[in-house]
């Protein structure tokens, strides 16, 4: 049934529950727009068609192995449907997918029918419920009128309070705001902010090159571009309390990370829409464009959603950056742009082959944001290595407290909480457990903030029982420990007989273990089949250099692209050991960069940590010549990573970005390959491009954290031409 070449399965089902709706906003792309499918489908949608979309969507999943599904019940005004209605699909969709993969329920809608009745359907099913206002009562009502010119505005209040009292109030999705530029933009907010939602969609009005939206009187290029980015700066005013699903997506991928929306990025669609009479359609937004862009002559009675993946009108929304416009491609913010909403690029000219009808708006949007992101004075850090460290310990402890405000109260925490604080209040102590929060995979196990509170709890009782030892201060502490292998970081691990509370006191440099039936299995003087401690790696470079710790047993060691290697035998042991020294010795060893070397499976080479603060993967089998080869590149690259993770060298999503590791690996390559030889002159060419384009950047986009590295790879490459 399924096509094992598609890459990005279906895993969202907007599903049309009834077809016609209670307002009459002039601005709704099912009904005023190009479309007009909706006329010749049923009001509301039969059971058989429910219980064979329930029945594809759970064979879909099964047979592709989906992780969850979200289905979004949709219209027309789905609540029209009524709570009995409601209630059987809710019931027909948990019963299909229940044994297959976990269900996300979700309804859009106006929100003027919502009653007790429904909600109470929707508290049984765990449907979340997100609400269309577009502002205070003057910007709702340019628009959203009932059929008979009336103000929806206070009816959709009445239903937010309802969604806020006790019984109801965890499911309460958000709020959906379409932009209109002639509305106040703080006023618009504000209003909703002041309904404490717990998230809002702001939506640019369904437009195409064919249909452009309204400018306003403004005068301005860029009017949907400017009213967001009031409201940008009116909620980082507000302290960000809210979250703002557009904003937080253009923050997101301008770190790199994903987008947090269809509208923008370049995320493929995963989206699939079902209509009340079971016709399979693409996503519900193209009835924008022109009547039927959205059809696929597939439905849910002769066709699968295999089927629907593999639709060329669905693949199209799924090839990334190859799938915007030549005009995108070229665009220094499409990975945060994506070339906009896919419907939004239509013209009858050139079909969806455009930029957004919103490009510039958008491009300014970004760069608007960009901007105001951008930390640009001179961090000090660029040019002092203690500065770099201690600003990175610094985000290190503000972690550390970010899981106290999400874990304080639950007894294991505190306990662990307090005895980091004691801990920190000797100088000797708090000297021990900066140099464990620097752990490179410490610092990595702090910065997952999924953890559950379990498990933060036990690595940070683990941190507290490590430095408790190294400062030889008494400590008792006791938790719930989540699995047998009890790893201290930078000593090593005991292994319990099995998982549960444990309870740890460290005596001068011995740590002693009691379970919770009162036996006491372990106890650190020494190797043995419970205890396995780490071995470190003396280099005697006179610089005082602190030893390498060879770790092959920390669970959170696994940040290579690569796999790690088991804990190694004792002969194994000794033979990584060789190789290190062999090819650390043939030069100086920063102490910041490298701190920790991890084992990796034969055959992976040389890796840096995916944050690049401080630890190495070596493959088992790897040659002292490659890794000398390649250490001082490793290093390069992890003072960058460092330098970026404490400071602002660019505006994000600059170029600056990629031609800063050019420049820093061209100049590692070239150092190690040796003066005068060809390798050396072909890299120090590719750092002299990759200069020269840093500097041809406006200026705007380095900050004087930028330049001033900049400046130093720039003396660098002149040393060694």
């Amino acid at each position: 049934m399924t096509d094992p070449a598609a890459d990005t399965p279906l895993q969202q089902l907007v599903f049309k529950v009834h077809s016609r709706c209670d307002l009459a906003c002039d601005h709704c792309y099912v009904y005023e727009h190009a479309d007009r499918s909706w006329k010749a489908r049923p009001v509301v949608i039969q059971m058989e068609t429910v219980t064979q979309t329930a029945q594809r969507l759970a064979e879909y999943a099964g047979a592709v192995g989906l992780e969850s599904v979200s289905v979004i019940l949709h219209g027309g005004e789905p609540l029209l449907a009524g709570p009995a209605r409601l209630r059987e699909i809710c019931a027909e969709l948990t019963t299909a997918l229940t044994d297959i993969t976990p269900l996300d329920l979700r309804i859009h809608t106006n929100g003027i029918q919502l009653s007790r009745r429904h909600l109470d359907v929707f508290a049984e099913f765990g449907v979340r419920v997100s609400l269309s206002l577009d502002g205070d009562k003057l910007a709702n009502d340019r628009h959203r009128l009932d059929r008979r010119g009336r103000s929806s505005y206070d009816r959709v209040l009445r239903a937010v309070d309802l969604l806020q009292t006790p019984p109801y109030r965890h499911l309460f999705g958000g709020l959906l705001c379409t932009v209109d530029v002639r509305n106040d933009p703080v006023a618009v907010h504000d209003a909703l902010t002041a309904l404490d939602p717990p998230r809002i969609d702001y939506l640019l009005p369904h437009s195409t090159w064919d249909n452009p939206p309204p400018r306003g009187d403004s005068g301005s290029q860029t009017p949907y571009a400017d009213w967001l980015l009031t409201i940008f700066d009116r909620w980082t005013e507000q302290g960000r309390k809210v979250p703002v699903r557009t904003f937080d997506s253009v923050l997101s991928t301008l770190h790199g990370g994903p987008s947090l929306t269809e509208a923008m990025g370049l995320a493929p669609s995963d989206l699939a829409v079902v209509e009340t009479d079971g016709t399979f359609e693409q996503a519900d937004s193209l009835k924008t464009a022109y009547d039927g862009a959205p059809a696929t002559g597939y439905d849910v009675f002769r066709n699968d959603f295999a089927e629907l993946a593999r639709h060329p009108g669905v693949r199209a929304r799924q090839t990334g950056l190859a799938g915007v416009s030549e005009t995108c491609r070229r665009c220094p913010v499409v990975e945060s742009c994506g070339g906009g909403l896919y419907a939004h690029r239509y013209s009858s000219e050139n079909g969806f082959d455009n930029p957004s009808v919103f490009c510039a708006d958008l491009r300014a949007l970004v760069d608007g944001i960009a901007d105001r992101i951008t930390e640009r004075a001179l961090f000090p850090g660029v040019h002092d290595p203690d500065e770099l460290s201690f600003a990175l310990l610094k985000q290190d402890r503000e972690r550390l407290a970010a899981a106290n405000e999400r874990l304080a109260g639950r007894p294991d925490w505190d306990e662990t909480w307090h005895a980091l604080l004691r801990l920190d209040a000797d100088d000797d102590g708090a000297a021990h457990l900066n140099r464990l929060l620097a752990h490179p995979y410490v610092r990595s196990s702090l910065r997952r903030s999924g953890q559950s509170g379990t498990a933060t709890t036990a690595r940070c009782a683990s941190v507290a029982v490590a430095a408790a030892v190294h400062a030889q201060a008494p400590l008792r502490l006791s938790w719930e420990q989540p699995s047998r292998e009890l790893h201290l970081p930078s000593l090593g691990t005991m292994t319990l007989p099995a998982p549960g509370r444990v309870e740890a006191t460290v005596t001068g440099r011995t740590v002693s273990v009691r379970l919770a039936d009162g036996s006491t299995p372990a106890t650190d003087t020494g190797p043995g089949p419970w205890w396995r401690p780490l071995t470190t790696l003396e280099m005697s470079d006179g610089n005082g250099t602190p030893p390498l710790l060879i770790d092959d047993a920390d669970p959170w060691r696994a940040v290579y692209a690569a796999e790690v290697s088991d804990p190694l035998a004792p002969d194994a042991l000794a033979a990584f050991r060789v190789l290190l020294r062999t090819a650390l010795s043939s030069g100086p060893r920063p102490p910041l960069l490298l701190v920790v070397v991890t084992p990796l499976a034969a055959g992976t080479g040389v890796r840096g940590d995916e944050h690049g603060l401080g630890a190495l993967g070596v493959a088992v089998d790897a040659e002292p010549a490659v890794l000398a080869r390649e250490l001082p590149r490793h290093l390069r690259r992890a003072r960058l990573a460092a330098l970026r993770e404490a400071a602002h060298l660019h505006v994000p999503g600059s170029r600056a970005g990629e031609l800063f590791s050019e420049a820093s690996d061209g100049l590692g390559d070239a150092e190690h390959a040796g003066p005068s030889s060809a390798a050396a002159a072909s890299a120090l060419a590719r750092t002299e491009r990759a200069l020269t384009r840093l500097d041809g950047l406006p200026a705007r986009e380095l900050t004087e954290s930028g330049a001033a590295l900049l400046e130093e790879l720039r003396t660098e490459w002149r040393r060694l031409v």
